[in-house]
């Protein structure tokens, strides 16, 4: 079961706009409601569409630090274990396994600076294997999108 072009414009409209339904999606590509339905279950069962989700504004919420850690393990080798620990973090939005100076570059987000401080403190650096975190706060996201995987015909 190969991912063909009619699956990779059903993904881009839903990459566009997660709200679209079958039947918008089956008439800007030209195919059925049905043929839509079955592709997006067979994506599904592939395990290349991974579920639904929403994007929050999380300043609107009275969060307003977004910031990236950089993670030096004591050893690579306990990437899993610490991970693992970091996923009881909440404010931890995203970890990744990386090469260069860090083992571990995560964000995070908090409301201020103390919330910051605390996670960073009280949480995140109490976690064993962890050696030291750099933090880079962020001033401005200028690009938050999807990536493009291919422009569907849409007349």
């Amino acid at each position: 079961m190969a991912v063909d072009e009619i699956d990779l414009k059903i993904l881009s409209l839903y990459l566009q706009d997660a709200k679209r339904s079958f039947g918008d999606i089956a008439k800007l590509i030209h195919v059925s409601g049905g043929t839509v339905h079955v592709r997006v279950k067979k994506l599904e069962k592939l395990g290349v569409l991974k579920g639904s989700s929403i994007r929050v504004d999380y300043e609107k919420l009275g969060y307003d630090i977004t910031a990236f850690l950089g993670i030096y393990l004591d050893k690579s080798s306990l990437y899993e274990e610490v991970s693992e620990a970091m996923k009881s973090i909440p404010e931890i939005v995203a970890a990744h396994y990386t090469t260069g100076n860090y083992s571990i570059f995560a964000k995070i987000v908090c409301r201020d600076t103390t919330h910051l401080r605390q996670v960073l403190h009280d949480k995140l650096q109490q976690i064993p294997g962890i050696q030291r975190t750099e933090t880079f706060i962020s001033l401005e996201e200028s690009i938050d999108r999807p990536l493009t995987l291919i422009s569907p015909d849409v007349e």
